[in-house]
């Protein structure tokens, strides 16, 4: 038995009544057709990406992965010669109260590095070194394996350092070091993310509760999301294997996962909804699901594509750290879109034939059905609306001097690479970093000075090793006490240096303590020496190194960023113009969040607004990245409003009015859907890792001005004084005026608008008024 509706029937297998349909509404139709199939199909998906990626494991990137500029060049020489940094833990005895029970101490000493000497995962325990007052011991211990293992292998550790805290109940006995820190910093961003989705979860929910009035129109966008991110988590982990993850892949997918997610899904579902207010009950819900696959599901299918285009740029950044943030933002991308043209228009299908049901149930029983209609846009959106429609010369000028305004706070932008300083106090190996440096202030930073050579100048080269201790000592932004630490390896070709001093490693002393020792204190020594190779590594000059490459890289991401930008919009609207317009608008959304970033951030101002404490500049990544997922979601709005104007105007409507009546009959899901994005990426505000604040608060505030000041103000404005214009170098809008000037129009759908003629759709098919007129006499 055909169970198919008689307008699926009677287009049967072939291709729409004229043109031959996208893949997007082919896709859509299967699902529609078999909807058990495709639910199930799509749970099958998630679960085999899930379970491959658990079976592959994560490949983490190891230490060399991170090695970046001169401070890479120094760690590679010193790994050559087996002389790298290692995992250094400090285990601090103190007392409880007043003066140190020397007795206690001494027993808790000899207690600690006893246990520490009988762990495998420890390669040296040194002697205990007291502070000057005499109320502090430190035991260091050296962990084995590369600096990247450390927070792995300082959990043995740590367990040990509570049973001597339980053991020695006169003293106070904890752990600090960059191993246990990095542990701590990953613990809090766990429980971070538990907050934030305790957080996001109901703001959606209650969102779109409001858009929809309906509970299990609620629960589709909200399933498809997380269990698009569950696949990508899987997925993520097989790619870990091609590019090594570094732990923030996972958090670009659940903080881009569930902004997408749910914003695809609620572009497919306001659509469908609406197609089904116009054709008055008399479409079948088959037909409603293909007819919203050709608007919105393209819409989504496209925008995806930009997203996943412009994050693309971001491998140009020869960074492994942005190669995991792209490729986790891609993935989760890429599988969201799938699930909104595959198993979406499935779940819509068995919704409405549930809705038929019940609805004939009532006619059966003689009572009334409400046929569904499509709320309009309501008194607020039309005073937000009004400015542009009446006076676009002065609303755009007003609108672009403002966010002009909002970003020349970034031409003052200072970038630095987040460092250990910078970490929450509530992590407790912070709390024991503080009073190690407390203690011991010359252990705040450390610079390895390497040296590579021939086995013969060995000696020539630990001389003049010796000579740049004393050169430093003599540096007051050094301030060197403590004995020379040289080392030299086996085979006498490679030779390090450990120099210390007591500034902040994020701080203007420390850039410039490192300026001296790479300019002055480097050449006037080590430099003398003809044939010797040397680097300097460290907290500090990783930071800075870091933060030159970026800077290299910048032109280069950013100009195939703007070039793909503008690829990608004449792709989608075959318009120059809107292509020109888009990267214009995209610039100016994103150096306004980066003006009010510096604003905030760069200050003090607002430190106890948002418990963070200020860097006097922002994170080196944060610019990047946002310019980089920027440019991809605005894409949603640019796509899903343009859409619907060219959508209006191929049909003959007149570009103002195109104008107008698209951004208002988008008004409703563009609002909703920034609210959610804005919820997710405000969240990460309240987290503890200022990194993430950064990120989370540029993306929500980029979000909000796209949304109600380029979307609402300044994009109006602009198209409505363009014109016809708008569409260069298309002829398309104009041959659809001119067939309807001459009286002529094509044949009239069941929602009484006119088809397009052959480029009708943005993908060059038709929109879907060409396919329903099938489905007007059921």
């Amino acid at each position: 038995m055909d169970t198919r509706g008689p307008d699926m029937r009677e287009r049967g297998s072939g291709g729409s009544a004229r043109g031959r349909r996208s893949v997007t509404v082919r896709v859509a139709r299967w699902s529609a057709l078999h909807p058990w199939r495709a639910i199930v199909g799509w749970f099958v998906f998630v679960v085999l990406c899930l379970g491959a990626g658990i079976t592959a494991g994560m490949n983490s990137a190891t230490s060399e992965d991170f090695q970046v500029g001169e401070a890479g060049r120094a760690e590679a020489m010193a790994t050559e010669g087996d002389l790298q940094i290692k995992p250094l833990e400090q285990i601090l005895i103190s007392a409880k109260g007043g003066r140190l029970d020397e007795r206690a101490a001494d027993a808790a000493v000899r207690d600690v590095t006893r246990r520490m000497r009988a762990l495998p995962e420890v390669d040296e325990v040194g002697a205990p070194v007291r502070s000057k007052d005499g109320d502090v011991l430190r035991v260091p211990v050296t962990l084995k394996g590369p600096e990247q293992e450390g927070k792995k292998n300082v959990v043995p550790l740590q367990k040990e350092t509570e049973e001597v805290e339980k053991a020695h109940p006169k003293v106070v006995v904890e752990e600090t070091g960059a191993a246990s820190v990095s542990k701590g910093v990953n613990d809090q961003r766990g429980k971070d993310l538990a907050f934030s989705e305790m957080i996001t979860l109901p703001v959606t929910l209650v969102t779109l509760a409001l858009v929809f009035g309906s509970v299990l129109m609620v629960g589709v966008p909200l399933l498809l999301a997380i269990t698009s991110i569950m696949a990508t988590m899987g997925l993520a982990m097989l790619a870990s294997h091609l590019l090594p993850d570094t732990g923030v892949g996972m958090n670009m997918i659940l903080l881009i996962g569930m902004a997408v997610g749910v914003d695809y899904t609620l572009f497919y579902l306001k659509r469908e909804r609406e197609e089904r207010a116009r054709g008055g009950g008399r479409l079948s819900t088959e037909a409603l699901v293909e007819t919203a696959a050709a608007t919105a599901g393209r819409a989504i299918v496209v925008s995806g594509l930009a997203v996943i285009v412009s994050t693309a740029a971001l491998y140009l950044a020869g960074d492994v750290i942005f190669d995991s943030l792209a490729t986790g933002t891609i993935l989760v991308v890429a599988v969201a879109v799938v699930s909104s043209v595959t198993a979406l228009p499935a779940m819509l299908v068995k919704l409405g034939q549930r809705a038929e049901r019940r609805a004939a149930r009532r006619r059966e029983r003689g009572k009334p059905v409400q046929p569904y209609a499509e709320k309009q846009p309501g008194r607020v959106w039309n005073v937000l609306l009004a400015p542009a429609r009446k006076r676009p010369a002065l609303t755009l000028c007003l609108a672009v001097l403002a966010l002009v305004g909002l970003s020349l706070p970034a031409l003052d932008m200072k970038l630095k690479d987040p460092a250990r300083d910078s970490f929450s106090r509530e992590i407790p190996a912070m709390q024991g970093y503080d009073r190690l440096l407390a203690a011991y202030p010359d252990l705040r930073l450390r610079f390895l000075v390497v040296a590579r050579s021939t086995p013969e100048r060995s000696d020539d080269v630990v001389r003049a090793l010796r000579a740049l201790h004393r050169e430093t000592t003599a540096d007051p932004l050094f301030g060197n006490r403590a004995a020379p630490q040289i080392k030299t390896s086996e085979d006498r070709r490679i030779s390090t240096l450990d120099l210390g001093a007591r500034h902040a490693t994020y701080s203007e002393k420390a850039a410039r303590t490192l300026d001296h020792l790479r300019d002055d204190h480097l050449p006037a020594t080590l430099g003398r020496l003809d044939g010797v190779e040397t680097a300097v590594s460290g907290d500090v000059p990783r930071g800075i190194d870091y933060v030159d490459h970026q800077n290299d890289k910048l032109p280069l991401v950013l100009g195939a960023l703007l070039l793909l930008t503008f690829a990608m919009t004449v792709y989608a609207f075959r318009s120059v113009v809107l292509g020109l317009l888009g990267v214009a608008l995209n610039l100016l959304s994103a150096a306004s969040a980066l003006g009010l970033l510096v604003l905030v951030f760069q200050g003090e101002w607002a430190e106890d607004l948002l418990s963070f404490v200020s860097l006097h500049g922002i994170s080196s990544r944060v610019p990047l990245f946002l310019l980089v997922i920027l440019f991809g979601l605005s894409m949603d709005y640019q796509v899903f409003v343009v859409s619907r104007i060219r959508e209006a105007a191929l049909n003959g409507v007149p570009t103002r009015k195109a104008v107008i009546d698209g951004i208002a009959s988008s008004a409703k899901v563009v609002t909703s859907a920034a609210i959610v994005m804005v919820t997710v990426f405000a969240s990460f505000v309240m987290l503890h890792i200022l990194e993430m604040k950064q990120m989370g608060f540029v993306l929500a505030v980029a979000v909000l001005v796209d949304a109600f000041v380029i979307r609402v103000m300044i994009l109006p404005a602009a198209l409505l004084l363009l014109g016809r214009a708008t569409w260069w170098p298309s002829k398309a809008v104009r041959r659809a005026e001119e067939r309807l000037t001459r009286g002529y129009a094509p044949p009239a759908d069941a929602h009484g608008d006119t088809g397009g003629g052959t480029d009708g759709g943005t993908d060059g098919t038709q929109p879907p008024t060409a396919w329903t007129g099938a489905t007007a006499g059921r």
